[in-house]
């Protein structure tokens, strides 16, 4: 409880930066991955070098200075005593140009120029500032441990940089793992590969033991230990690795056909677009589009994250088109693959996780005055003298009606408001439950702006309304907007009412607003975003 006000603070205020990616809402330890790959790729069109210092703390937990976070929260405007330590401050240390990225204790500071004597010069200046910080909270930097990778293409002779910390001089590598995917200093990801594969091939002894003919698992339970030992494995990360050249990914693909031919029982010689149709399974080349677009979305859905952010400056976009054969950086490479699509894709609804304190989180209840009654073996009759005894009941709240509706090429959702009906096309790529969460919505918009102050809302959506039943920072972003305009207008003493009713049964409302799916075809496109 402590904690999630804490951090509801925290990220309200602004405490926390950016590239911090610990422990936060809708943040994961893709976002420095892809960070750092981007970093790397434009240093490489620029033709410059780029220094990556990765610091490896000791016990960071086992130290902690409880003093020094007593003292931050303090400074901060938090009194009490409250145990959480803030290792973002960290970042606000580093020179103008040197950028870092940090996932709880896992610290990473980078620079990138053509002079790799200035380079040196400002790392060192950024890692004695890190120490003297460390010095101040009690925490210590390993200089064996913490490694050194030299990001670069150039082919003529150049000296690696000399870096240390406390004049222990800091290891120079080849290749790093870093929050769980391999980067070597030519960002060609084939030792992420290759120990990805070797990995993957061990795992499929689970497959072939279990895949006994006469007791072994079925096709189904089978395909489900893959997803969750080996493909999970090969998913982590594809969208930053996926970028490698096709003859190493092509190592993981023999992988994939493995296993599906073990979990399907198929022949070695059996066409690989089978197996996919049997099994139910993406190619990976499709798979990694997939998520690298389900992550891209999201990003773009938080206002505050890094990569919604990541845009290529004038003169570097000039540079990558006039070397096609280039990668592009992750972003970049989302919005070819948004292109080669030809798909009409909505605008994104941003999500505002800080929009209920946690000490006032809104509850959300709904009437259902027809529990009890199965509808298939109910009379509509019964349903419609139900409805009118809840009327006579509530006759004092104005009643509101909605519906939604998804055929072949249009979705869309209608509201009744006393005589008035309004319709809204949406973007064909809603669903059922976004079209009703839709129309709640604009009800509840009509709603702040009338003169009376009670309200009933009736919809046939179930699930819309359990969805409104459990609120938390994951729900639908819809569903969130409608807690919140429905506390506000709460708050300024509306008394609305939500009540389920069963559709096709008689009920004058109802049968109103389903009448008017017909002219939808007609009526005005209302632009929504969408998440």
């Amino acid at each position: 409880m402590v904690n999630a006000r804490l951090v509801f603070e925290l990220e309200k205020q602004g405490c926390i930066p950016p590239l911090q990616s610990g422990f936060r809402r809708g943040r994961s330890t893709f976002d420095n991955i892809v960070y750092l790959e981007t970093q790397i790729r434009n240093a490489f069109e620029r033709r410059n070098h780029l220094v990556s210092i990765f610091f490896d703390v000791e016990k960071a937990y086992d130290r902690t200075w409880r003093h020094g976070i007593l003292r931050k929260l303090y400074n901060l405007g938090f009194k009490g005593n409250l145990p959480l330590f803030i290792k973002s401050e960290v970042l606000n240390h580093l020179p103008p140009s040197v950028t870092g990225t940090l996932y709880v204790d896992d610290l990473k500071i980078s620079c990138q120029g053509c002079n790799m004597r200035l380079i040196e010069r400002q790392l060192q200046n950024a890692i004695n500032k890190i120490v003297s910080w460390c010095d101040e909270n009690e925490h210590t930097l390993s200089a064996e441990k913490s490694k050194c990778v030299h990001f670069c293409r150039k082919r003529d002779f150049h000296a690696d940089p000399i870096l240390s910390i406390r004049n222990d001089t800091i290891p120079i590598v080849d290749e790093i793992l870093f929050l769980g995917v391999i980067f070597d200093r030519k960002l060609t990801f084939l030792p992420h590969i290759l120990q990805l594969r070797k990995k993957c091939e061990k795992s499929l002894n689970i497959l072939k033991v279990l895949s006994c003919t006469s007791w072994g698992a079925d096709r189904t339970s089978l395909l489900r230990i893959y997803q969750a030992v080996i493909l999970s494995r090969i998913d982590y990360g594809c969208f930053v690795y996926g970028s490698a050249r096709s003859s190493a990914l092509g190592r993981l693909d023999t992988v994939h056909h493995s296993a599906l031919r073990i979990c399907s029982g198929a022949f070695r010689t059996s066409p690989v677009e089978s197996l996919y149709t049997i099994c139910h399974q993406l190619p990976l080349h499709l798979r990694r589009k997939k998520l690298s677009m389900q992550y891209y979305f999201r990003a773009l859905s938080l206002p505050q994250h890094p990569i919604s952010h990541m845009t290529l400056p004038t003169a570097l976009r000039r540079i990558y088109n006039a070397r096609p054969s280039h990668i592009l950086p992750f972003c970049e490479r989302a919005k070819s693959i948004i292109q080669d699509s030809e798909l009409n894709f909505p605008d994104i609804q941003t999500v505002d996780f800080q929009i209920f304190p946690p000490w006032n989180i809104p509850q959300f209840s709904f009437i259902n005055p027809f529990s009890g009654f199965d509808e298939s073996k109910t009379s509509p009759v019964i349903y419609q003298q139900l409805f009118s005894f809840h009327r006579y009941r509530y006759s004092s709240y104005r009643p509101i009606f909605t519906d939604d509706s998804k055929a072949v090429g249009h979705v869309g959702c209608r509201i009744i408001f006393d005589a008035d009906i309004s319709s809204f096309r949406l973007h064909t790529s809603f669903s059922i439950l976004t079209a009703e969460l839709v129309a709640i919505f604009y009800a509840l918009q009509k709603i702040s702006l009338s003169t009376q102050r009670q309200f009933c809302i009736y919809t046939d959506s179930m699930s819309s309304l359990e969805t409104l039943c459990h609120p938390h920072f994951q729900m639908h972003p819809v569903a969130m907007e409608i807690l919140g305009l429905l506390q506000t207008l709460q708050h300024g003493v509306f008394s609305i009412l939500f009540c389920w009713i069963p559709s096709h049964v008689g009920i004058i409302g109802n049968e109103q607003i389903t009448v008017q799916r017909q002219l939808f075809l007609s009526c005005t496109v209302k632009s929504l975003t969408v998440t």
